[in-house]
């Protein structure tokens, strides 16, 4: 199993939780993003920039990912892809997404977008909170002890 990090709009606190697990585990992580990115030294994780632009870094994570790879991500359409692609997603705040509740996300997201388009106010999500990086963590290790031995 390989870990992708879409790290573009992944909460630093998410970023530490990752690093220590990769290494802990053994487990090979590549962060993608955009722009420059600093990573802790350690033969497991390493950071990958691509070009600027819009949905360029999710492209990336598609292009690599192979099914039992785990990818994390709050992106919606990047997850659709991931999941037709037989890896898995986590988001930062500690749900699996999946095919079923993926489609939910896609139709709900879509529906905001065309309220939005009317021009309706309909706020954002809430705060990232620390409630969500300790779901984060907890997930995350129980995905992590099913992973295979290498």
């Amino acid at each position: 199993m390989h870990i992708w990090v879409d790290a573009d709009a992944c909460p630093r606190v998410i970023k530490d939780i990752l690093f220590r697990a990769a290494d802990r585990t053994a487990t090979p992580m590549t962060l993608v993003a955009n722009q420059l990115l600093s990573v802790p030294p350690s033969p497991h994780i390493r950071a990958l920039q691509v070009e600027k632009g819009f949905d360029v870094a999710d492209a990336e994570i598609v292009r690599r990912v192979a099914a039992g790879d785990l990818v994390i991500s709050a992106d919606i359409p990047l997850a659709a892809l991931v999941i037709e692609k037989g890896g898995r997603v986590l988001d930062p705040r500690g749900e699996l997404l999946t095919l079923a509740n993926v489609r939910e996300r896609l139709s709900m997201r879509d529906f905001m977008q065309g309220l939005r388009d009317a021009g309706v106010e309909t706020g954002g999500p809430a705060g990232f909170s620390a409630a969500d990086s300790r779901n984060f963590a907890a997930a995350l290790d129980r995905i992590l002890a099913r992973k295979p031995a290498a």
